[in-house]
């Protein structure tokens, strides 16, 4: 499934890396699973040129902007810092610094902006927004987190998996907690790669059941298995990744109250790791709710690696932006 090629140079060069070139990265479905683990071992090979001090700058002279209708803080950093370390530029976008807060047509924006970038990343609300969006462009197109999907963490998790565990088939990511826009890209990413993923919400917090179709039909091809569950312990049995999230995500912050009353079996702590197998890892997208979704010592145990997920969201992005660019 991967490549033996070593360098950033190398990959982009490769027959892999060049049909790339243009693409939008709107969701991992959308990539096979060679082109997934194509992007995470550009991401890991431009990490390690980044952190030998070699400047790698392939985006030189060109320009990403960045539409922002959801606040952020690790997506507007590493995406920023990400262009800068590529040799191009990042331009932050408000709402309120375009015209689409005064009802211009997402299709007019990107035919507009297309004349003057190299490439848009959104961060918003509706799904229909990005695919509106790239439809209308005629330069690549990244989704920095809608409702529906976080395609961009994904692919950073999956990154940091494979640095820890040196492999991704075969491996077991347990998911507790909301059925959400985290979720949906974990279980795409999980099938699309062969790994197996167990995911244990309550009731009336199911993932979208169209998304686990399309992983149901993708893992029908990789040897993956998807699984749902009441039980978090179920979940977790024999799982070597365990992965929370908080349980009102941007947006659904009026229904916290309800919700904590609702996820209140579903917190990930020291009892509910018990049943992982022994070297498990804990991964959160962040930001945590401490002492909520998670407990405070399994998040800062020694099996957290929530913040070697945090650094790889450079990375992982930078390959995207590299590769798509």
């Amino acid at each position: 499934m991967g490549t033996s090629l070593n360098t950033p140079a190398a990959l982009l060069q490769s027959e892999l890396g060049a049909s790339l070139k243009g693409r939008d990265f709107l969701a991992l479905a959308d990539y096979t699973p060679e082109e997934i683990m194509f992007l995470i071992e550009l991401g890991v090979a431009l990490k390690k040129t980044q952190k030998s001090g070699e400047p790698f700058q392939p985006l030189k002279g060109k320009t990403l902007g960045m539409i922002f209708e959801k606040s952020s803080t690790r997506t507007r950093v590493s995406f920023e810092v990400g262009m800068y370390q590529l040799g191009g530029h990042a331009l932050f976008l408000s709402r309120n610094d375009l015209q689409l807060g005064r009802g211009e047509t997402i299709d007019d924006t990107a035919r507009t902006m297309s004349r003057y970038l190299d490439g848009i990343m959104i961060r918003t609300y509706g799904h229909r927004n990005v695919v509106e969006l790239a439809r209308g462009a005629t330069i690549p197109v990244i989704n920095g987190l809608t409702d529906l999907s976080h395609p961009c963490q994904a692919l950073a998790d999956y990154m940091t998996i494979f640095e820890h565990k040196g492999k991704l088939q075969g491996l077991k990511i347990a998911y507790i907690g909301d059925g959400n826009n985290m979720v949906h890209s974990l279980m795409l990413g999980a099938c699309k790669l062969g790994m197996h993923i167990a995911v244990a919400t309550p009731e009336n917090y199911d993932p979208d059941e169209e998304v686990a179709d399309i992983a149901r039909d993708v893992m029908q091809q990789t040897g993956a298995t998807y699984t749902h569950h009441r039980d978090p312990r179920e979940a977790v049995k024999g799982a070597d990744i365990v992965y929370t999230d908080v349980w009102a995500s941007m947006g659904f912050e009026a229904e916290q109250a309800a919700r904590e009353i609702a996820f209140k079996d579903f917190q990930v702590n020291a009892a509910l790791v018990k049943h992982a197998k022994p070297d498990y890892l804990f991964m959160h997208c962040l930001p945590a709710h401490r002492d909520e979704e998670v407990s405070s010592d399994v998040i800062d145990g020694k099996h957290s690696i929530v913040f070697d997920q945090a650094e790889n969201r450079l990375h992982a992005q930078k390959a995207i932006m590299a590769a798509i660019m």
